[in-house]
């Protein structure tokens, strides 16, 4: 058996099909032994493990990653992954007065890392609407969970993140919708670090076609929606 390849995403349903292909013994069978490591903190505690080499391919937003490698993060993207792009929510506490999207610009905002999504979208967005936000309106909450504790106590006002993950905290009336932003480019990619890319492209090259073919799969299957929904409670 080859040494070990780390795969890491978030726990999220974009990663379903690198889950099924991992499950079903099929990356295995290519003759590779597959970790598999999630990722609370997002895109921005995916790019600290690049960094640390700490894991050796990521299913990763593609804002983060690309501006990652422009900051000296040694990966490079070697796949798209999800080519729809991301549907973020825009959420606030409870209680929070604030009540539309437009009122957030000089809010306080809840990240869960320098240079995760949560970060990135947020300015993103202010520049569309010609807005700008401070550095100094950032605090870093390091998860969903962080988040949650954090807007409910109204330490912060503003938390982005995907829509269909905190669906169920809107709904419990945990969190408050009030907006929604959607990123103008495709939204995950595969990305890997630069030592696995360099010594052993063939095992990428393997790891990547059972991926893409359990994506094809999972695109034809008629229980797609119902394995999403039941493993992610969406």
């Amino acid at each position: 058996m080859s040494k070990t390849i780390r795969i890491g995403g978030v726990p999220e349903h974009y990663n379903t099909p690198i889950h099924l292909a991992i499950e079903s013994g099929a990356i295995q069978k290519e003759g590779l032994s597959i970790e598999w490591k999630t990722f609370e903190g997002g895109t921005g505690e995916m790019r600290e493990a690049l960094i640390n080499n700490e894991v050796d391919i990521c299913a990763i937003l593609t804002e983060g990653i690309v501006s990652g490698i422009l900051q000296g993060v040694p990966a490079k993207i070697i796949s798209g992954y999800v080519k729809s792009p991301l549907i973020w929510g825009i959420h606030s506490g409870p209680e929070n007065p604030i009540k539309d999207h437009k009122e957030i610009y000089d809010k306080k905002f809840a990240i869960s890392r320098i240079g995760s999504g949560s970060h990135l979208m947020p300015i993103v967005d202010a520049l569309n609407n010609d807005k700008k936000i401070e550095e100094s309106q950032f605090h870093i909450i390091n998860n969903l969970k962080g988040a949650l504790d954090s807007l409910q106590k109204q330490e912060t006002d503003v938390f982005y993140w995907e829509k269909y993950t905190t669906k169920p905290y809107v709904e419990r009336g945990e969190l408050k919708r009030i907006g929604e932003y959607v990123t103008p480019w495709p939204c995950f990619v595969l990305a890997a670090h630069n030592d696995i890319i360099n010594e052993r492209p063939k095992d990428i090259s393997r790891v990547l076609r059972q991926i893409q073919r359990s994506s094809a799969m999972f695109m034809e299957n008629e229980d797609a929606v119902d394995i999403v929904s039941e493993r992610f409670e969406i």
